[in-house]
């Protein structure tokens, strides 16, 4: 009997409804450990938390597992032993969802840590640790969070996420890049980077979650607390804008419409659909409370945004461009879409929070590659924000009107750990009528590789408005976030390779209540 033959009748045994067997006897597959990818959980609320898993016994061959719906029981408890069981219930892992599953646990009391875990017949999931945000009106006295992005599996170990799940964090922020689209398909981290194996059908970037999916540091950091998180491009395709690829490829809406499936596939998310199974329509930005400590304005910079300023002849994706590049002034182009401008801007308006931290892809803060001696200088990299200028402009200008507290922008994207103030005039950054609106914090990469350090200090030397940067080091961010202060921690590795890597502090930065700029500390 064939290897894939023998998978179905085994895993046949234990599906329920569709295809299966009625009344056969639910048995583990044997060998076969049908959750190799791990369990997640995220997108908390007071009184509630998604759960997720996928059914799959092997990250490298998804025809092992038949196309067969599966009935998957949980269960959610108070403690790890699960004596006290808070919530349980049945659901149906479906072969047109890769067998994913996803349970919006209900009912369950703010602030409070749980433990969850998945059944399939004798098998039993790793047990996982997650918690609901705190009650609406509430002040908690603290909240520890990480925040990464940006790993690339061909060029490290997931050595960050080991460190991640040892800190504890009440929440993981994760910022895009939680893929790259192509390399070989192997289990083991390779020493060297080889572009092969690009995806663009369903079954490509499903097979691409798996394989990073199957890392147990990385399987670590989602036991340890709920996720909230955003895509970038490389979940598709680099530096792709709206329905714009690099190839201008005629067919690409198709293929962002399989990535975006494959994503939430893999993602502990809730599903917002224009319509049901349009997965090409399904809308990223979201906004999570911490009671009234911390309000996460999590933002979609990719789906919506205007095609790149100036970009060469017969190419997409991204370019270096001058001011002389008349797109730049276009009011009308914009990063995040206006449905999610307004969308932000009532979300700043309507905020109680104490802290309001925008979680999206890339840095706010202008970078000239060049120096600026006068307001007509500078050349900018247009994938970023500075490709979108006065969509930028109109998002300080909103966050000005709403009298939202404390802004703190969290970026990803550039590989490279930088601390900015952001200004309402880039090009004034020591007039007295130039304020700082706003602070970012800027992660480095969980493993993907970044320019020299030496060329980083000369971008600080041209952009005085950031204050550190950091490009020859992976690892991510710890923030502690309390009433009075946010205190955030640059980690980084000592060996990427390594996948026992130690770690270090690089640099803390300080931003006090009612004082925006970062304070070195």
């Amino acid at each position: 009997m064939d290897r894939p033959r023998r998978h179905f009748l085994r895993y046949a045994a234990l599906a329920a409804g569709g295809i299966a067997l009625p009344g056969a006897h639910a048995r583990a597959p044997g060998t076969d450990y049908p959750f190799s990818l791990g369990v997640a959980s995220g997108s908390p609320l007071p009184d509630s938390v998604v759960l997720w898993t996928r059914i799959l016994n092997d990250p490298l061959n998804a025809a092992a597992t038949p196309p067969v719906a599966f009935s998957v029981r949980w269960e959610v408890a108070h403690d790890q032993a699960f004596t006290r069981i808070a919530a349980r219930g049945t659901t149906s892992a479906l072969p047109a969802l890769a067998h994913s599953v996803h349970v919006d646990v209900r009912g369950l009391e703010p602030a409070r840590w749980y433990w969850y875990r998945f059944m399939l017949g004798d098998a039993v999931s790793p047990a996982g640790r997650t918690r609901t945000a705190p009650a609406t009106d509430s002040m908690p006295a603290a909240l520890k969070l990480a925040v990464a992005s940006c790993q690339h599996w061909e060029f490290g170990s997931y050595a960050a996420h080991r460190h991640i799940a040892a800190a504890a964090p009440d929440l993981v922020a994760f910022l895009g890049d939680y893929i790259y689209e192509w390399g070989p398909y192997q289990l083991a981290h390779p020493a060297s980077a080889v572009r092969t194996a690009e995806s663009f059908s369903l079954a490509e970037y499903r097979a691409r979650y798996a394989q990073y999916k199957s890392d147990p540091d990385l399987q670590g950091a989602h036991l340890a607390a709920p996720w909230i998180v955003t895509w970038d491009d490389h979940e598709v395709a680099n530096d792709y804008a709206g329905e714009r690829d690099e190839r201008l490829d005629a067919g690409f809406a198709l293929r962002r419409a399989a990535a975006y499936q494959a994503f939430y596939e893999h993602m502990p998310l809730r599903l917002v659909l224009a319509r049901p199974g349009d997965y090409a329509g399904m809308r990223m930005y979201q906004r999570y409370d911490w009671g009234r400590l911390a309000r996460f304005h999590v933002l979609d910079d990719r789906q919506y945004r205007a095609t790149h300023a100036c970009a060469p002849a017969r190419r997409g994706g991204s370019s270096s461009v001058t001011r002389a590049c008349a797109a730049l002034r276009d009011p009308g182009r914009s990063m995040l879409g206006r449905a999610q401008e307004t969308w932000l801007a009532e979300g700043f308006t309507s905020s109680k929070a104490r802290w309001n931290l925008i979680a999206q892809q890339t840095p706010m803060a202008q970078s000239s590659q060049v120096p600026v001696l006068k307001p007509t200088d500078g050349r900018f990299w247009n994938d970023g924000w500075d490709g979108y200028p006065v969509a930028r402009q109109r998002l300080f200008e909103a966050l000005g009107k709403s009298g939202a507290a404390n802004p703190v922008v969290l970026a990803g994207d550039v590989h490279t750990f930088y601390a900015s103030d952001l200004l309402g005039d880039f090009n004034r950054p020591s007039s007295k009528r130039n304020p700082v609106i706003a602070t970012e914090f800027c992660g480095t990469s969980v493993t993907s590789g970044s320019r020299p350090q030496a060329r980083t200090l000369q971008y600080l030397e041209m952009n005085p408005h950031t204050k550190y940067g950091r490009s020859d080091k992976r690892g991510f961010m710890l923030m502690d976030v309390t009433p009075d202060k946010t205190t955030t921690v640059f980690v980084g590795l000592d060996d990427v390779r390594n996948a026992q890597s130690g770690k270090a502090t690089l640099a803390s930065f300080e931003v006090a209540n009612g004082k925006a700029g970062a304070r070195q500390v």
